[in-house]
């Protein structure tokens, strides 16, 4: 029997991207917002990690996590 969980798990900065028009599955990115000349909020970094690229949904999460750790180490060092 597959188990479901009682809690959503918060992921800061990764969203889940299921599109199946453009065939499109997989983890998206972004870190480090930072303000343009016109007001506006980008983020710095920002990447997608796809489910097949990866061998799949846990594996292409656990890329995510160490991506957005990495940049998480650079800003550190930065700000240092």
């Amino acid at each position: 029997m597959k188990r479901t969980r009682s809690q959503t798990t918060r992921r800061r900065g990764i969203s889940r991207i299921d599109q199946p028009s453009t065939r499109t599955y997989g983890w998206f990115v972004r870190a480090d917002f930072y303000r343009r000349r016109d007001g506006t909020y980008v983020p710095r970094y920002r990447k997608f990690f796809g489910d097949v690229g990866h061998g799949g949904k846990r594996r292409a999460l656990r890329a995510a996590r160490a991506y957005l750790a990495k940049v998480a180490r650079v800003r550190r060092t930065k700000a240092a």
